[in-house]
């Protein structure tokens, strides 16, 4: 009996090895296990392993949270802190002391703040650039807001700021506001949360809100004709996709017209989405992943007919910031892969893609810890934020 009971041990312990090694590999077991994903590689994508050794520069130090950057064109770069400010690091890689003034008010709290940042694809003439941030309200109310400005010659000052998108009903939660924005052939498209409360997510589907969705207008801020739902009754005409939950990245894919936007799931159900107008993601009536006390989102299903399923989802989660798509010379090897930064376990995540599919995943550098925003420089270096109250930028080549 002895020696049967052992052999059964061995036998339960080979088939449980290669699960918890996998397990591992993605950050853990899965916390909705029974949820089958839609299509290969739709989740656990073949883990990848670089054989390039990756050094990393501080370019920055002494951040308090930041949040979003830009690369300039004649070199150096704009970040935003959370707490309100822009700073400037200039060309030589020195951080400006004083902060750019003119940055509009923001609603400074739990997740609000002063959040991502865009220069305008004709800045060099322009001096344009594009703010996103959490906007007060009144009455302990915020919404998230995308802005415009025109930034000094000296780099010092914002003039002529102008909201071109303020989220609609103010909430009472300063929690999920998104916000990303991207600009691109004459739109700016301007990711919104749902503010995470349980009776302010299911606004992620109604069309009177501006919650949970991906807004598109001009750079001005008027609405295109040709938005989806302008002219539908009891519909806001700026929606261009809903039913998202807390939409923190999004990039343009080079060398086309297509946006992808990254987002929060709950416990498990992070995903990568590309955006399709008028496209509904199911949140918060379907998710891959369940609520953080294990109970079932909506209603239960990772999917239903009529929404529009994520290109890649993860479980457990990393907690995705923002991403780019990967060009240029250094790290040539990736080009055309996506990196993600991950807030938890932290670190970067990088996909390689075939079309509009993931083939592989692979994650990194988890020692810088909480990654809020990725940028691709014009050499190609990877440029990260590491989020917190002594946060930096660092430069990503490879050895």
């Amino acid at each position: 009996m002895l020696i049967k009971s052992l052999s059964a041990t061995l036998f339960v312990a080979a088939l449980v090895a290669p699960v918890a090694a996998q397990d591992a590999a993605y950050g853990g077991p899965k916390n909705v296990p029974e949820f089958a994903p839609a299509f290969e590689n739709q989740t656990r994508a073949p883990i990848m392993q670089s054989e390039v050794s990756l050094n990393v520069e501080e370019i920055a130090t002494g951040l308090t949270h930041p949040w979003g950057i830009a690369v300039l064109p004649n070199g150096g770069y704009l970040v935003t802190e959370r707490e309100g400010r822009l700073r400037h690091i200039d060309a030589q890689g020195n951080l400006v002391d004083a902060p750019i003034e003119g940055v509009p008010q923001v609603f400074n709290r739990r997740q609000g703040g002063l959040l991502d940042v865009a220069l305008a694809p004709d800045f060099e003439k322009s001096r344009v650039i594009f703010l996103t941030y959490s906007k007060p309200m009144g009455s302990g109310t915020s919404s998230t807001a995308a802005a415009r400005a025109v930034l000094s010659e000296d780099m010092r000052t914002l003039t002529q700021v102008q909201d071109i998108f303020v989220q609609q009903p103010p909430s009472p939660t300063p929690m999920h506001y998104g916000s990303r924005i991207v600009l691109h052939n004459g739109f700016a498209y301007i990711t919104t949360g749902e503010h995470s409360s349980r009776q302010e997510r299911e606004y992620a589907q109604h069309l009177d809100k501006t919650y949970g969705k991906v807004i598109r207008v001009t750079p001005n801020g008027e609405t295109p004709t040709d938005n989806p739902f302008v002219g539908q009754a009891n519909a806001i005409d700026s929606i261009y996709a809903l039913g998202l939950r807390n939409l923190q990245g999004a990039a343009l894919r080079p060398g086309t017209d297509d946006v992808w936007v990254l987002g929060h799931g709950p416990r498990g159900g992070d995903e990568l989405n590309k955006l399709q107008a008028g496209a509904n993601y199911g949140w918060p009536v379907v998710s891959y992943g369940e609520t953080y006390g294990g109970r079932p989102i909506g209603s239960g299903k990772p999917r239903a007919e009529g929404f529009t399923e994520p290109r890649y989802y993860w479980d457990p989660v990393i907690a995705p910031g923002g991403f780019d798509f990967k060009t240029g010379d250094v790290l040539s090897d990736w080009n055309g892969n996506i990196i993600a930064s991950s807030l938890n376990p932290g670190g970067i995540v990088r996909l390689a893609l075939d079309g509009d599919s993931v083939t592989g995943e692979e994650r990194l550098l988890p020692e810088l810890g909480r990654v809020r925003d990725i940028e691709i420089d014009k050499d190609g270096s990877i440029l990260a934020l590491t989020d917190s109250g002594n946060g930096k930028v660092v430069r990503i080549t490879g050895e």
